[in-house]
């Protein structure tokens, strides 16, 4: 009887490690629909970074955006450059994957942050305003 409840219990055990392990944390960004997005950026307060290429973003992006490239190695740097942690940052990118780094990025650095889900092509479907 007791060899059967060490089985038992061992198995719980090892399933609960495997859970723990497997576990991927929340982040700590929200990610909005193009709708949401849209309706978050008419605050005034909150700040829109673009963070796609210069070529990227000078072919068409969401008016009043800043231009920070993720993918640049002095990213961070350059964003506490034009933002403010007093306000929150809408950020997006071409289809939301560089977005969500950016957003990883921004938030440990101290900024509440928005991310578009899907990105600027979403944002372009749904006919929202785009600048040039």
């Amino acid at each position: 009887m007791i060899k059967p409840l060490y089985f038992f219990f061992f198995v719980i055990v090892c399933l609960l490690g495997l859970m723990a392990c497997s576990a991927r944390p929340q982040d700590k960004f929200k990610n909005l629909t193009a709708d949401e997005f849209d309706r978050l950026i008419q605050d005034e307060d909150v700040q829109r970074l673009d963070v796609r290429t210069v070529a990227e973003y000078s072919e068409g992006h969401i008016p009043g955006s800043l231009n920070v490239n993720v993918l640049e190695d002095h990213f961070a740097a350059a964003a506490e450059e034009v933002l403010d942690k007093n306000y929150p940052v809408a950020v997006y990118c071409k289809s939301g994957r560089r977005s969500r780094n950016a957003a990883r990025i921004l938030t440990n650095l101290g900024y509440k942050v928005y991310n578009l889900d899907k990105g600027f092509d979403n944002w372009k479907e749904y006919g929202k305003e785009v600048e040039r």
